[in-house]
């Protein structure tokens, strides 16, 4: 189970590294606005995966 939980925190980390690329590059508001409520929704789930603790990288 460990391991499987440790899989889907890296998938997790690697979607919101994804969506930070993508909203660095955003053209619009509309578009920043997407893309950081889906880092914000990616998050919560990440820091769900992970007991809670809030990941440190995220500030």
């Amino acid at each position: 189970m460990s391991d499987i939980r440790n899989l889907l925190i890296r998938g997790s980390e690697k979607v919101i590294e994804h969506y930070r690329v993508l909203l660095a590059g955003a053209r619009t508001e509309s578009e920043r606005q997407l893309y950081q409520a889906r880092i914000e929704r990616e998050q919560r789930l990440l820091d769900a995966l992970q007991g809670g603790v809030p990941d440190r990288s995220a500030a």
